[in-house]
Formats: structure tokens, C-alpha cells, sequence
């Protein structure tokens, strides 16, 4: 009896679209299945149907684990496909290899989903049982065999593995992330990309007045990352000529705050030329003093476009199990100079005054200053 052998994917979050928009958001869940196949050099065949996606394929496993990485993708498994069969066909199949998957005095159940077609449910389910010599148990069987019969064929498969979820990267339209090699920041990044987003990265350094390992290490997350999205572009910022001018004419308790307003002025400004709609920081409320409610609202005036904050509400131990899962941890760890601590005194202001920070901003050049940080900015892509 003829059957594919391959993967199963279904997509849950795209059946809350139209016709026409799952159909897109579809198309991009394909291309990037297609590109992290190929990036593999794996040989397949992508089946694109109505409520699911079969990728054929020899090499199983290998795409199993490319497939946990795909935004867009409720869940996978490995999966029998059968084009042209029939319910007897089907029933003769599964009695021939049940033993296979179901041992002696193991109980099992038949889970079936099916399109509008003729068979009943009741008919289906008792004409494969039929053949199997086990114990039936629907409540909490040792093993269990899923059914799928659509109009395009028959689909068999024992184990679903959850996907990552989301929307495929994107369909979400494109934004900025600030990234300072720190823990917060890639997950971020992350948590974004999962809504559909297509990422963008930032990066501000204070090389040469320190080492360039916020650099290499914001490099070694790219790599980590080009498993989630299937390229990556990254404006490495120098920022230490801003800071110098700013540690000179600012009192030590507010350059934070210029800091990080000049930072998102400059973010803005790549934004745009990038076509972004969207800014996207690891700020999580009350972390640091900068993350204050008066702070966060001080620094977030200086732009205006939208300013995402996927961490929020998440407390640091909630952000190191995710970047632990996502596997940004190990590299975020590693010691490097803060660039927004350098020239800050231990205990800044926790809550600023925007009437000070903006009178203490007309003393820098702002104009002069981005416009410079800008032209030195070397750009990467992955």
C-alpha cells in the first residue's frame, strides 16, 4: 500500500484570520519552512492544504527539530500519508501493523478528525478497531492513534509534539530591537518574532572606551536567533563620544536618562529609514532605576513611535527560565561593560523630572550628536 512518509503540521492562531489572511499568513509559514529545510540541505516535499501542512520527507528527525523552531506551527508529528486509499484500505493497514505500535496488554484509543465527507464518525473508528486485538481505554490509554481523514487523503500519525505557536515571522510587519547583549533583550526579541514580526537588531557599545564584548557577544546571540528567523540585520551604535559629551556637561545622578533618550532618538531615527513600525526593548517595570513608571515615561518622549516591552510585567527569574529555554542564557551571562552604567553614579535618580532632563538636553547638540553616531554605525547582516 502506498504511503508518504513525512511530517504533519498544524496551525492553530491562523484559523482566527479570513480566508484571505490565513491564506498569506499560510504562504509565509511555508517560505520559512522552506528556507530552514533548505538551510539544512535536507531534500523534501511541502503538501500545503486547507487546515494543515505534510512535508515529506526521509530525514524525520532532523526535521522534527528544525520544525520546534517555526513561528506559526501549533503542533507536529510524524506522520503516515496516504493519498488515494480508502477506509478499507486504511483498516487493513493499521490491523497488519498495530503490533508495531501497541504492545501486548497495552490499552489504546483512536482519536479521528475528519472533513465533511461521507463516512460517519462511528463507522470509521469501528471499522479500523475492528482489527486491533487490544483493550480499548478512551479515558487514559497507553497508547494512542490519530485519524485524520480529509479530502485530500489519510493521515495517521501516534504523537503530537507542541509546536512553538505564534505567527510565522513576517506576516507581523517589521520592528526595531534594542538588544544590549544582556539576558532581557533577546528574549524580547524573541517573545516579538513569535507575534510575526520580522526583528531588526540594535546595539549600542562604548568601544574603545571598553572592550568589544557586548559586541562579540550580541554577535553569538545573532547565531542563536537565526534559528527563529531566517535572516537577521544588526546596527552596531558606537555611543562613547555621546557619553563623553554627556558626562561632561550633565550631572551624574540624570545622564542615564539622556542616555537612554539620545539611545531612542537614534533607534527612531534607523527606524524609519529601516521602515519599521515598532520599537522593541527588554524593559521590565521596576527592574532598574531607568525602568521606573516616571523614568520609563521621561526616556519614551523622546520618541514617537510605538515602544513594545514584551518583559514588562515579568519578574528576572520568569526572564532567565525563557532565555534559559531559548538558549540565550549561557551567552548573555558573560561578562561584559554595561554601556548604560558607564559614568553613572551606583544610585541614580528613580524619578526623574522631564521639565530638568529636557532643560539639561538644550546644554548637548543632540542634532549634531545622532547625526555622527549614525555615520559611524557599522551595519551586519546574518
Amino acid at each position: 500500500m502506498d504511503f508518504k512518509k513525512g511530517i504533519l503540521i498544524a496551525f492553530g492562531e491562523l484559523f482566527l484570520k479570513s480566508e484571505r489572511v490565513r491564506r498569506v499568513f499560510k504562504q509565509k509559514l511555508v517560505k520559512n519552512i522552506s528556507f530552514f529545510l533548505r538551510k539544512k540541505n535536507l531534500n523534501f516535499h511541502i503538501f500545503s492544504f486547507r487546515e494543515r501542512i505534510f512535508v515529506e520527507t526521509s530525514k524525520i528527525k532532523k526535521t522534527l527539530g528544525i520544525m520546534k523552531n517555526v513561528f506559526g506551527i501549533s503542533w507536529i508529528a510524524e506522520t503516515l500519508f496516504f493519498e488515494k486509499a480508502n477506509l478499507k484500505e486504511i483498516s487493513s493497514f493499521v490491523a497488519k501493523n498495530y503490533k508495531k505500535w501497541i504492545k501486548n496488554r497495552e490499552t489504546f484509543a483512536i482519536r479521528l478528525k475528519k472533513g465533511s465527507l461521507k463516512e460517519s464518525r462511528e463507522r470509521i473508528i469501528r471499522e479500523v478497531a475492528r482489527g486491533i486485538k487490544r483493550m480499548v481505554d478512551l479515558g487514559k490509554p497507553k497508547r494512542e492513534i490519530f485519524i485524520e481523514k480529509r479530502k485530500e487523503g489519510w493521515f495517521l500519525y501516534f504523537k503530537k509534539i507542541k509546536g512553538k505557536g505564534g505567527l510565522p515571522v513576517g506576516s507581523g510587519g517589521k520592528i526595531l530591537s534594542l538588544i544590549s547583549g544582556g539576558i532581557d533583550s533577546p528574549v524580547a526579541a524573541y517573545l516579538i518574532s513569535k507575534r510575526g514580526t520580522e526583528n531588526i537588531w540594535l546595539h549600542f557599545h562604548s568601544f574603545p572606551l571598553v572592550s568589544k564584548a557586548s559586541i562579540e557577544k550580541v554577535r553569538e546571540l545573532a547565531e542563536i536567533f537565526l534559528n527563529y528567523q531566517p535572516s537577521l540585520k544588526i546596527y552596531f551604535i558606537p555611543f562613547s563620544k555621546i557619553q563623553m559629551e554627556i558626562k561632561a556637561k550633565i550631572p551624574p545622578k540624570y545622564r542615564i536618562l539622556l542616555y537612554r533618550r539620545l539611545m531612542l532618538k537614534i533607534t527612531q531615527n534607523i527606524a524609519k529609514k529601516e521602515k519599521c513600525e515598532a520599537l522593541v526593548t527588554g524593559e521590565s517595570l521596576g527592574q532598574v532605576s531607568s525602568q521606573t513608571l516616571p523614568n520609563i515615561e521621561i526616556i519614551e518622549k523622546a520618541a514617537s513611535m510605538p515602544i513594545f516591552r514584551p518583559l514588562i510585567e515579568m519578574d528576572k527569574e520568569e526572564i532567565i527560565k525563557l532565555a534559559k529555554k531559548i538558549k540565550t542564557f549561557q551567552i548573555s551571562i558573560k561578562p561584559q561593560e554595561d554601556c548604560c552604567t558607564l559614568f553613572t553614579p551606583k544610585h541614580a535618580t528613580a524619578a526623574g523630572n522631564l521639565e530638568i532632563i529636557k532643560k539639561l538636553e538644550k546644554k548637548l547638540n543632540t542634532g549634531k550628536m545622532i547625526k555622527k553616531a549614525i555615520d559611524e554605525t557599522e551595519v551586519k547582516k546574518y
